[in-house]
């Protein structure tokens, strides 16, 4: 399929980067894989320096992990200290790759580990970090693809006016040859085609995902319903089935045993596709009746989870996703929500799983395939960020329902002469400056991303003390500047406090919640406690927001309890859980 809006986890800015492989500089450092901020100390309560981008790099002082401050889970995988520029930087290590004592450079194994990854194929530069995550998840294992392609030539074949594209991308890594522009999606040049192909820019903890294997995995088999809910529970789509009494993840995690596909591939193919908004309504709900062109069509009882079939040349015919996503589903029978969820995962299998397209990178980039003329065409996207995006997806969804420890495959291509330089075209890119808009990232992915959680039409997870600034800058970090708006009665965020956030298909806007200020004012002291305290007796009303942040105790209800900890928290012996 050729164009895709796809809501991606990482926000689309990138930096300038001729050469697509990293050469190893005199100094250890670090290569950012999303853009992120650059803080002053080791926690999201710091202020920001600036944004690294995606692709730049900045030297380590420091290859020790620094232990996140507070834990809060905004970064607990530690922070590395940077040179900002000159200044005294702490980026989150999760986001950024660490070029550390001359790993990239090894001809010879050193351990069993990297005996293991040469005797399968994996080139010198795959072994620091895949023996990393072995050390960590000795049950995942690493299989190389040998594509027996020259990487330059690859990049080649992927670069064309319209077949590797980027929402918004930086300046330096679009094609000023190619006018093609679809909904801010534009095609980039060799540059950022490369730095998407090389499989080593990641090779983490949460971006090796897009490597995973997409067959059905037995070892999951218990746990399939319930990673489905994680990735699909803050979508509309789920919502509007949870009304109709559809259990959706059960629906995905039984279509993927008779598929054979991945229920995660299936769920975080879904979450990509139809994203968390109503856009995409009239192919999820199954009750279109309706003009389009000046024509009715009656698709009712027809649906289509993964936006099959709308290709950027049938929507730019002027005939919609709705005509484009309903005529397919229609044309292959799935006229029930099984049906569609069962017949999605079928479409995946058949035409790209069993072809040797068995991982999201794969899907983007055919560069295995069982079909000879198959090979760097067949490609299920155009966004040259969704692989990485659904391993994010995939990788939250592990996380919290504590499964990283399980065996996972990841199947990793290596190419020959990955070592070469990528030269652009003499049409070039001109380096004019960065564009950061609004992000396809859904509003409730932001909003994690960023370290804080939604519960309604409330915004939790911030610490008390926090400034407007800071909470601001930690969601544009995600969304893209001036995407965000604050509003509170003081420089500090307090609880009434609103934070409005658009992307680019919506703006919500959310009240803030800092669980024991219920005073609003930011910080929690001696006002909260007597406002407790006189909500227990009955002789204080307290609104509903405040009354969310005096039930520390998140049991539904404010005690004695939460008396007892807004005290104890004043005194120093107590954190309140934000």
């Amino acid at each position: 399929m050729k164009l895709k809006k796809f809501l991606n986890l990482a926000i689309f800015i990138f930096a300038f980067l001729l050469p697509f492989n990293i050469v190893k500089a005199d100094n250890e450092y670090v290569v950012f894989l999303d853009a992120v901020n650059i803080r002053t100390g080791p926690g999201t309560n710091y202020s920001r320096i600036k944004l690294g981008l995606v692709g730049s790099t900045y030297n380590l002082k420091s290859s020790k992990i620094i232990k996140d401050e507070n834990m809060n889970g905004s970064c607990d995988s530690g922070w590395y200290n940077i040179d900002a520029d000159g200044e005294d930087g702490y980026i989150c290590s999760t986001y950024v790759r660490a070029y550390i004592d001359g790993a990239e450079e090894k001809t010879n194994p050193t351990n069993t580990c990297e005996e293991q990854l040469k005797a399968e194929g994996f080139p010198s530069s795959y072994w620091s970090s895949l023996c990393s995550l072995k050390e960590k998840y000795p049950k995942w294992e690493f299989k190389a693809l040998n594509t027996r392609l020259d990487f330059a030539t690859a990049v080649d074949q992927f670069t064309s006016c319209g077949s590797s594209l980027l929402y918004n991308p930086k300046s330096s890594w679009i094609d000023k040859s190619c006018s093609y522009n679809e909904g801010g999606y534009v095609t980039v040049n060799q540059s950022g085609v490369a730095y998407y192909l090389d499989p080593r820019n990641f090779l983490t903890e949460r971006y090796i995902f897009q490597f995973e294997n997409n067959i059905y995995n037995n070892n999951l088999a218990n746990s399939y319903a319930d990673v489905s809910k994680s990735i699909i529970s803050n979508t509309s789509f789920y919502s509007y089935h949870v009304g109709l009494n559809n259990d959706l993840p059960s629906f995905i995690s039984e279509a993927g045993q008779e598929t054979n596909i991945s229920p995660t591939h299936l769920a975080s193919r879904m979450y990509q596709e139809l994203g968390t908004g109503t856009r995409l309504k009239n192919l999820y709900q199954g009750t279109f009746n309706g003009l389009i062109g000046g024509q009715n069509y009656d698709f009712t009882g027809y649906y289509n989870f993964y936006n099959i079939g709308v290709t950027g040349y049938c929507v730019t015919q002027g005939l919609g996703a709705t005509y484009c996503g309903l005529t397919k589903a229609q044309n292959m029978g799935w006229n029930s929500v099984y049906a569609a969820v069962k017949g999605g995962g079928t479409f995946l299998d058949t035409d790209y799983v069993s072809e040797g397209q068995n991982t999201s990178y794969l899907e983007r980039f055919n560069v295995v395939p069982k079909t000879p003329t198959r090979m760097y065409m067949h490609y299920y996207m155009a966004n040259l960020q969704a692989p990485s995006s659904e391993a994010s997806t995939a990788y939250n969804a592990y996380e919290k329902n504590n499964l990283l420890n399980s065996p996972f495959e990841f199947l990793i291509p290596v190419y020959n002469n990955m070592d070469g330089t990528i030269t652009n075209s003499s049409s070039g890119a001109v380096d004019s400056g960065e564009y950061q808009g609004p992000t396809t990232n859904s509003i409730a992915s932001i909003i994690t991303s960023a370290g804080y959680r939604v519960s309604g039409s409330n915004l939790l997870g911030i610490n008390p003390n926090s400034t407007t600034e800071s909470v601001k800058n930690n969601l544009e970090a995600i969304s893209g500047s001036n995407t965000v708006t604050v509003t509170s009665s003081s420089s500090l965020i307090a609880t009434g406090s609103t934070i409005t956030i658009k992307n680019s298909e919506e703006t919500k806007t959310y009240t803030v919640v800092i669980k024991g200020d219920t005073s609003g004012d930011g910080k929690i002291n001696a006002l909260d406690l007597l406002q407790v305290q006189k909500s227990i007796l009955g002789s204080y009303s307290l609104k509903e927001a405040n009354k969310l942040a005096g039930d520390t105790s998140n049991d539904g209800k404010i005690n004695a309890l939460d008396l007892l900890q807004i005290q104890k928290n004043i005194l120093g012996t107590y954190t309140i859980n934000q």
